[in-house]
């Protein structure tokens, strides 16, 4: 069974608590239990990890060469700001699938670049939690 990691980045930790007007009230276990479900009916294995560290998303980027066939990720604000994430994950194989949950273009304009975008094959912006859905169905598709 070919496993995928999900990583979410800084502050999603507070999904549901934090600006719900933006983000909606469902939580990362919430996410992670859909994800989890969806999977099973894909063929896939999941594997979830949240951080608020740059440095520990890095990690398990690199842990997950050899180890994952794809990887979906929120990286949350540092999306904007992280070329270690984007070099990390262009030392990964597999595809890649960026989401967020809301729709970054509409958002303030440092939001509108994603270093991560560059690697993603596709980036999933605006759908709510729906969009890590979404993104496990593309995967499905790409590595099929």
């Amino acid at each position: 069974m070919t496993k995928i990691l999900l990583l979410n980045g800084p502050n999603l930790n507070l999904l549901g608590q934090r600006q719900p007007e933006i983000y909606g009230s469902e939580t990362l276990d919430d996410v992670i239990a859909d994800c989890t479900e969806l999977c099973k009916t894909l063929g896939f294995e999941l594997e979830a990890k949240q951080s608020n560290h740059e440095g520990l998303l890095v990690d398990w980027i690199q842990d997950a060469r050899g180890d994952s066939g794809g990887i979906v990720i929120n990286p949350g604000a540092l999306s904007h700001t992280s070329v270690a994430i984007l070099d990390a994950l262009n030392a990964f194989e597999g595809p890649v699938m960026e989401v967020h949950i809301s729709n970054i273009h509409r958002r303030e304009r440092f939001r509108h670049h994603s270093y991560v975008s560059g690697r993603a094959e596709g980036v999933i912006a605006g759908f709510g939690t729906q969009g890590y859905g979404f993104a496990l169905q593309r995967l499905k598709t790409l590595l099929a």
